[in-house]
């Protein structure tokens, strides 16, 4: 593993138990920031309500950590997940009337990029709104190195993804990072092999980092912001954050593949019109929990092709060759 990884692992990793509400309020206070959290929703009335109810009390009445808790409607969205989310305290956005003269579209990255501008705070926290398990410390975690850390710039959220099959539910999922994300990453963004979840929901940033940044549409969102924060601040500027567990549903197959083809396309969309592209990595480093936190795990990847038979002298005279049994 390259050192400025390991050292980056060592020292911008944590757990989100190490702070308080109260704790982070008090810096919030003294530095005098605002913090704004964003949930966007796409048919999420089963869950919505929950979820804002549980960050509103804590977060917001009973400790002043957030300024704002918003819910960004998906320009799809058809059920009552407005209704919910307003009964529970949140301030509900369509984001259809956001900007209508630059197009309405669904998508999370689109709704991502338009709560820009109807959010005020300094800090922004972005927590999926389809969450079944969860708690405060999703908020209080994501801010943690925001609010503690001066030179972090954007943090993300890492966790178990049980994938539940059958009553089974192993410590696994994300199986788009797993077979694209991290195999692409390790390969031509290896500065970002220590990312344990590249693609995790769940994620915040100061205002000033965000604005500077394009928003992928779609799928691609999660892995663009990374790759691009990482080329304009570097990766000391990143963190990430140990939430634990995150239960949700999980996508069939069929949309897994369209996820990936996005995720790939942003990807590789960022090595255009760089001046080389780097030589691709020959390692893969992958995580397993350990204990309380994630192990690194490292594997040789191999990268080298035998040459076309024909191009080889040994393939024209295979007739007179006399064969090691």
């Amino acid at each position: 593993m390259r050192e400025d990884v390991r050292h980056w692992l060592t020292h911008r990793t944590y757990h989100a138990r190490i702070w308080s509400p109260g704790e982070l309020a008090d810096a919030k206070r003294r530095q005098n920031t605002t913090v704004s959290v964003v949930l966007p929703a796409l048919n999420e009335e089963r869950t919505v309500g929950a979820v804002v109810e549980a960050f509103r009390t804590t977060l917001l009445d009973k400790t002043p950590l957030i300024d704002e808790l918003v819910v960004a409607l998906d320009p799809g969205c058809t059920d009552g997940t407005a209704e919910r989310a307003r009964a529970a305290g949140a301030r509900v956005v369509d984001c259809r009337e956001v900007l209508p003269h630059r197009g309405v579209y669904t998508g999370k990255g689109e709704t991502l990029w338009k709560s820009l501008f109807v959010t005020t705070g300094d800090l922004l926290v972005f927590v999926d709104a389809d969450l079944v398990e969860f708690g405060p410390h999703f908020v209080t975690g994501l801010l943690g190195p925001l609010l503690i850390e001066p030179g972090v710039q954007f943090v993300k959220a890492c966790y178990d993804r049980p994938l539940v099959t059958g009553g089974v539910a192993p410590v696994g999922g994300g199986r788009v990072t797993e077979l694209a994300a991290r195999p692409l990453l390790n390969l031509y963004w290896p500065a970002l092999a220590g990312v344990i979840q590249p693609l995790s929901g769940e994620f915040a940033a100061r205002r000033t980092v965000l604005e500077l940044l394009p928003f992928p549409r779609g799928y691609g969102l999660e892995i663009g912001l990374l790759i691009d924060v990482l080329d304009l601040a570097g990766l000391d500027a990143l963190a990430q954050v140990d939430l634990g567990r995150r239960d949700h549903r999980h996508q069939q197959d069929s949309a897994l593949g369209t996820m990936a083809q996005e995720v790939l396309h942003t990807a590789l969309r960022r090595l255009d019109g760089r001046a080389a592209v780097p030589a691709p990595a020959t390692t893969l480093c992958q995580f397993e929990r350990d204990g309380g936190g994630h192990r690194a795990v490292e594997r040789t990847v191999c990268l080298e092709e035998r040459p076309p038979a024909r191009s080889l002298p040994e393939y024209h005279a295979r007739g007179r060759l006399t064969w090691v049994r």
